[in-house]
């Protein structure tokens, strides 16, 4: 039986495979669609699960508490409420007890932030010499932060006390008159940010000294064959090189002294520390919130306090961001 065969043209190779019909090539062509849009979505799909926790715990209760500052609303009869509109926000700006807790908290704030992250600068440095027990003194700087706010407050107190207290009896060591640290304004204030400091600084250190890690050893040795100095490597290598982290620490320590609350309620020592002493000299926003909520029953009043804290902190972050731009245009 003859049998048909397929040959080769003349003086040449077997032909290699059939072309690709477009059906295959659009099948490939779909497949690494599919590879690169899997590959390209996964980071979404881990992140998603996040949005989701954050609206079910962050997102409600912002629209509820926006939606209670909107009514008249006590402590006891949470179900009842009578629309105002925007009577407790008109109410919350003619009120002098506002503008006195919302100045109080920007100076907390500056007395305790500057200071801090100056020192928290400061001791990273010197953590990030090679030293012996290195390891021991990171540590130590975490204690503070490991200690609660009710225990760091209350030592504060007895050692701010005026009778009897270690700062006055140093004071009057060297012949200065005793301070009555709860009673006036700045005293009181200043022992305040004392306790935010000394709480703080040590967390702020190791986040500094975490970043001076990540900088290349390279740029010291260049700088200093450049004949810089210890400090114009620090001022010109260091802080340039942990700049990001320091616009975080600023961020996270103005988030804080804008909800600044335990410090000054347990400085207090009583019922002065829900009002911020006799005549509201150290009284802060979160006080503020807190006597009108739990103290006055009112809290429609005490929710448009917390958005005006809030808008405060928006306030603050757009004015940082029109800042940052304006500085990139003019470099």
């Amino acid at each position: 039986m003859a049998t048909s065969t397929t040959k080769a043209p003349a003086g040449g190779e077997p032909s290699g495979p059939p072309p690709k019909t477009d059906g295959e090539g659009t099948a490939r062509r779909r497949g690494a669609l599919l590879h690169r849009l899997d590959v390209r979505g996964a980071p979404y799909a881990f992140v998603a699960p996040f949005f989701v926790v954050f609206a079910a715990f962050s997102f409600y209760p912002l629209v509820y508490t926006s939606w209670i500052s909107l009514h008249r609303v006590e402590l006891a009869t949470l179900d009842i409420m009578e629309w105002v509109a925007f009577d407790n926000y008109v109410e919350l700006w003619n009120d002098t007890r506002f503008w006195n807790a919302l100045a109080n908290t920007l100076t907390i704030g500056v007395l305790s932030t500057v200071p801090q992250l100056l020192m928290a600068l400061g001791l990273a440095h010197l953590l990030n010499y090679r030293m012996r027990a290195s390891l021991f003194f990171r540590v130590a700087s975490l204690v503070p932060y490991a200690t609660s706010v009710a225990a760091a407050a209350l030592v504060f107190t007895m050692i701010f006390e005026r009778d009897f207290g270690m700062i006055n009896w140093a004071l009057g060591a060297v012949g200065i008159d005793p301070v009555n640290w709860e009673a006036d304004k700045w005293p009181a204030q200043v022992a305040i940010s004392t306790i935010v400091i000394w709480r703080w600084t040590g967390y702020n250190a190791l986040l500094y000294l975490a970043a001076m890690q990540a900088i290349p050893a390279e740029r010291y040795e260049a700088a200093a064959i450049d004949g810089a100095s210890r400090w114009k490597q620090f001022t010109h290598v260091t802080v340039p090189g942990i700049r990001s982290t320091i616009v975080f620490t600023i961020v996270l320590s103005t988030i804080g002294a804008t909800q600044l609350f335990g410090e000054p309620l347990i400085f207090g020592q009583g019922p002065n520390g829900v009002t911020g002493g006799a005549d509201n000299q150290y009284q802060t926003l979160g006080l503020l919130l807190y006597e009108e909520g739990w103290k006055n029953y009112q809290m429609g009043r005490s929710a448009t306090v917390a958005w005006a804290m809030f808008l405060l902190l928006v306030l603050v972050f757009v004015a940082q961001r029109l800042i940052k731009r304006l500085r990139s245009r003019t470099s």
